[in-house]
């Protein structure tokens, strides 16, 4: 009798913390390597690809995180090094992984007309379709560079259509730790050998990161009243390569499982109409609020210390 009580109290004790588990979909961005605080030769960016994407992918496979990387061809073919380019993004597929078309040159829809953006996402595609179809895998996602989807109905409506008739779902966002404004600063002090400041900003950014995973986690509560997975935003740069194991272990942390793109857009939430257009790269969180007329308050949001914005 003892032990089934205490079978009991224990099975009292777990039930809380499995219905705490969250789900996240990792996603990295302007592969095979985001822009660099300061120019780099062909041979030096190809080197810098290479690392940050091996240093990226073991992350993943120790922690058993699916991820899916955007891809702008652009940066694949534009140094003449396609092949080498294409080597690194093949490593992505042969662990796993799934490839998306981000656009050919990381263009602005907001300053394009329809007919332009729309060769954008064509010509985005040589390599990512070719080495999904390595793979037995077609050509699925779509991301919006700036996340800017249409700033008006219809253009956006226009672009949605496009995508569609091309087979393609867009991939949303629902984190993100502005990475790309610490990673510039970041890679000044790494030039500069400014060690303290950079392991500084290393311990500045993982707490940042912790508080906007929390936030956002908290703003999909607040619209919808109850979990929705999310989908957290990176890049292929310098500073997630070097943090990238204790990035995912805050998630592991906060009892996040990986879970696939597919996975996590597979919610109803994102199926919520979408029909706010804006100029503004917003989180999808703020984007549901609006569909949904629910009043948040971004000024809640974490924000950055000057310092670091402020560097030069």
């Amino acid at each position: 009798m003892r032990k089934l009580w205490l079978l009991c109290l224990a099975f009292l004790t777990i039930v809380p913390c499995w219905s705490q588990t969250h789900t996240v979909a990792l996603t990295f961005d302007d592969l095979p390597l985001a822009n660099t605080a300061e120019p780099l030769t062909p041979p030096e960016k190809l080197a810098e690809a290479r690392v940050v994407n091996a240093a990226i992918l073991k992350a993943l496979s120790k922690h058993h995180a699916p991820a899916i990387a955007f891809v702008n061809e652009k940066k694949v073919v534009g140094d003449g090094n396609t092949k080498e380019n294409r080597d690194i993004l093949r490593v992505w597929t042969r662990h796993g992984n799934e490839l998306g078309n981000h656009a050919y040159s990381h263009a602005d829809l907001d300053k394009l007309s329809v007919e332009e953006f729309e060769k954008e996402i064509v010509d985005g595609e040589p390599s990512v379709r070719l080495l999904m179809s390595e793979k037995g895998k077609p050509l699925r996602f779509f991301r919006f560079p700036f996340n800017h989807t249409g700033e008006t109905a219809e253009k956006h409506d226009a672009i949605a259509g496009f995508l569609r008739q091309n087979g393609y779902a867009v991939a949303t966002c629902t984190i993100e730790n502005e990475d790309w404004v610490f990673t510039h600063a970041y890679e000044l002090m790494l030039k500069r050998k400014d060690t303290n400041s950079a392991q500084r900003l290393r311990d500045e950014y993982l707490a940042f990161t912790r508080k906007r995973i929390e936030y956002f986690g908290q703003l999909g509560q607040k619209i919808f009243g109850r979990d929705v997975p999310q989908v957290s935003l990176l890049h292929a740069n310098r500073l997630n390569a070097d943090t990238i194991n204790d990035i995912l272990r805050i998630y592991k942390d906060l009892n996040y499982k990986f879970v696939t793109l597919e996975v996590a857009q597979a919610d109803p939430a994102y199926k919520t109409p979408d029909t706010y257009f804006t100029e503004f790269g917003w989180m999808w969180g703020y984007r549901w609020a609006k569909e949904k007329h629910i009043k948040v308050d971004g000024r809640l949001e974490p924000e950055m210390a000057e310092w670091i914005a402020n560097y030069k």
